[in-house]
């Protein structure tokens, strides 16, 4: 059997048992596709990360993300969880599908840079029956990243309070979010992956790529706190860093710390 380096993560948390698990895998080389989505599909959870050395010069690793049924062309917390396992330095550069994303240190803390994904009003075809929700919820569309649905809400409780028909929602390609002004934090969320295989993703930067330029517009400020109200729950730092040239997209930086919970190896 073949030793693979194994680390479990969690992201967007500051002890055991909070934010969102990833499994970090380092490679030196790839694995065919199908052997890492059934690694993926063994461990079970949100996101297993797998890295190796990049051969580009704007990037130290290539990153892949697979959850237990397929590859996905954005994740953040995997990502998160992949710096905290590999970074050295006070920042480090992934080529990904998403394009070259950085993490960086900052006394303790890790900021993620995302590209940000604007949203706007739209309909989902049965979306909001899915999630239980009245037919005049407000709902926006993204079609970057995972492509985000979000449902607007009155408050934090509300949020709390959607019960999804998840065989439901498991028939919309969707990233889909509920939201509301927050309680503690300045806006609240839940994320629903059941398309991708997740029912419910305990933390989700990539949800947060289209949440911050969302709430940014509304909240009239770039700077702001968001709490994913999952059962594990996660507090991230939220900014909107505005392109100074029409030639580069607008950003998001997710901060957050990450725990390694378990080290050791996969056996392959």
């Amino acid at each position: 059997m073949t030793p693979l380096p194994f680390f479990q993560v969690d992201a967007f948390a500051s002890r055991p048992f909070e934010g969102n698990p990833a499994a970090v895998i380092p490679l030196t080389e790839w694995l065919p596709d199908t052997t890492m989505q059934s690694i993926a599909a063994e461990n079970n959870l949100a996101e297993t990360a797998f890295t190796v050395p990049s051969d580009a010069a704007d990037a130290d690793y290539d990153l892949r993300w697979f959850t237990p049924t397929v590859e996905v062309d954005l994740c953040g917390h995997a990502t998160l969880a992949s710096a905290h396992v590999l970074m050295s330095g006070t920042a480090i550069r992934f080529a990904t599908r998403s394009g070259i994303l950085t993490v960086t240190r900052d006394h303790g803390n890790l900021a993620l840079d995302l590209p940000a994904y604007p949203v706007a009003k739209g309909t989902e075809p049965g979306l909001l029956d899915a999630l239980g929700l009245p037919a005049d919820t407000p709902t926006f569309l993204s079609r970057g990243g995972n492509g985000a649905a979000i449902a607007t809400l009155a408050d934090e409780a509300a949020v709390r309070a959607v019960a999804p028909d998840f065989a439901a929602l498991r028939t919309i390609d969707r990233l889909v979010i509920v939201t509301a002004p927050g309680d503690e934090s300045d806006i609240a969320s839940r994320v629903f992956a059941a398309y991708h295989g997740i029912d419910e993703d305990p933390v989700t930067g990539s949800a947060h790529a289209a949440l911050v330029p969302f709430w940014a517009d509304k909240l009239d400020r770039h700077r702001f706190t968001a709490f994913q109200a999952s059962k594990r729950g996660g507090q991230i730092e939220c900014e909107l860093r505005v392109a100074s040239t029409q030639d580069g997209g607008d950003r998001v930086i997710l901060g957050g710390h990450c725990v390694t919970v378990i080290e050791g190896h996969f056996q392959l």
